[in-house]
């Protein structure tokens, strides 16, 4: 019966993420955000009054589904962002070493639909290659109950990117550094799990937070075909994504005045390079461990902590050789008066291929003038927010060659703006 129960559930959200997502392209007649619908400031939900990175409150908001809202009625859950920047390259081989542009541009269909079901949805147009496509879908289902006697949230997302859902940020697609250069040269190679099939496939998986502090996610994803990868603008991959399965558990703690969490996290897969029938499939399993500390203190002044490793085996099924991948991230930040704040960075990637070693560093500073708590100052824009922010990116090692690595530094000047 409860499996009847979650197929029957997992079938109407996916439903309602199509009709998400076709509601979405419509023209957007009003601009709401999360914070208009609850009726808190940005800095309540996120660190530094600006996202992606959570609070202990913006945690809870998300494992509700979206759906904590003032009671206050007209509240239509759409928002839109623009990221743009300039950026340098210092590459001696560069022509066109400098680049002014518009990154991103996206609408959102984001917050509550229903008692129980909310949404993140967003609608993306890229600046670079001047595509538009379906980026990140969490529609979700949300309940508070009692198990066990103690206060706990069970909840179901679809997704369309395995993490997207997932509440801290340290898995890469929520992870530091938050913002990037649309530009920059990437790590030759990543694990699966960042970002290997994102926005390709679907999913669902059942969640709970239990007590509010142990927090366990079950679930699964199945391939879009072909076609529908291209009519939602993120092109044609023959992949085929087989038997899978995604899990997570952590374990949380909200003090007040700082917190924190320990977890781990995995996703088992078998990937078929083409769909034709009976050919050989490479199956991955990804697992790995992450950690975060946030002093939230009197909120006049927040530092933070996180970190992550990811450790993939890949079996190759064609030729049945086994290779290895791992990926460490730690950063740290501050911010004072959730206005000025600063951040550091490291990043690693190793594995049985030498040439695919990428490690260096990371540093930003930021301003972000308005989304503070109206208790301590008034914000003219409370219906909007911005941050305006510089990145330098420092590599030693690119590609396996320690030579050139400092050829694939960058500085990168970024305004980011959401309303």
């Amino acid at each position: 019966m409860l499996l009847r129960k979650i197929r029957i559930a997992t079938a109407t959200l996916a439903q309602a993420a199509v009709l998400v997502a076709a509601f979405v392209a419509a023209p957007a007649h009003a601009l709401p955000s999360y914070a208009r619908q609850t009726g808190m400031d940005c800095a309540g939900c996120h660190i530094g009054s600006f996202g992606p990175q959570l609070t202990p409150a913006g945690i809870q908001f998300k494992l509700g589904g979206y759906t904590d809202s003032d009671g206050q009625p007209g509240k239509v859950p759409l928002s839109g962002m623009v990221v743009a920047s300039m950026s340098r390259s210092f590459d001696p081989a560069n022509p066109q070493k400098n680049h002014t542009q518009m990154d991103e541009a996206s609408v959102f269909l984001a917050g509550q639909l229903t008692e129980h079901i909310g949404s993140f949805v967003q609608l993306t147009r890229n600046g670079i290659d001047h595509t538009t496509s379906l980026d990140q879908v969490d529609v979700r289902y949300a309940r508070s109950m009692e198990l066990g006697g103690k206060d706990s949230v069970v909840g179901l997302s679809v997704n369309n990117n395995p993490g997207v859902q997932d509440p801290f940020n340290t898995l890469p697609v929520w992870g530091y550094p938050f913002t990037a250069p649309s530009r920059l040269d990437g790590n030759p190679a990543t694990t699966l799990l960042n970002g290997g099939l994102e926005h390709r496939v679907l999913g669902a998986s059942a969640y709970t937070l239990y007590d509010k502090s142990i927090y366990a996610e079950l679930g699964s994803y199945r391939s879009l075909s072909p076609t529908m990868q291209s009519k939602l603008g993120v092109g044609s991959d023959p992949q085929r994504l087989g038997a899978n399965a995604y899990w997570r558990l952590a374990w949380m703690q909200d003090q007040k005045s700082q917190a924190f969490h320990v977890g781990m996290f995995g996703w088992n897969a078998a990937l078929t390079p083409d769909r034709t029938a009976g050919g050989p499939s490479d199956k991955y399993r990804d697992m790995g461990v992450d950690a975060s500390y946030q002093f939230l203190g009197t909120r006049e002044h927040i530092a933070t902590v996180s970190g992550s490793y990811i450790g993939e085996r890949k079996d190759v099924g064609a030729t049945g050789d086994r290779t290895r991948l791992h990926e460490s991230r730690l950063n740290a930040s501050y911010y004072f008066n959730q206005t000025w704040g600063g951040s550091a960075g490291l990043f690693a990637t190793h594995g049985t291929d030498a040439a695919v070693a990428t490690n260096g560093h990371l540093l930003q500073l930021d301003w972000s003038p308005w989304g503070k708590e109206s208790a301590s100052a008034p914000q003219p824009f409370s219906w909007a927010n911005l941050r305006l922010g510089a990145q330098y990116w420092m590599y030693d090692k690119f590609a396996g060659d320690k030579a050139t690595a400092k050829d694939h530094n960058m500085l990168y000047l970024f305004a980011w703006t959401s309303f």
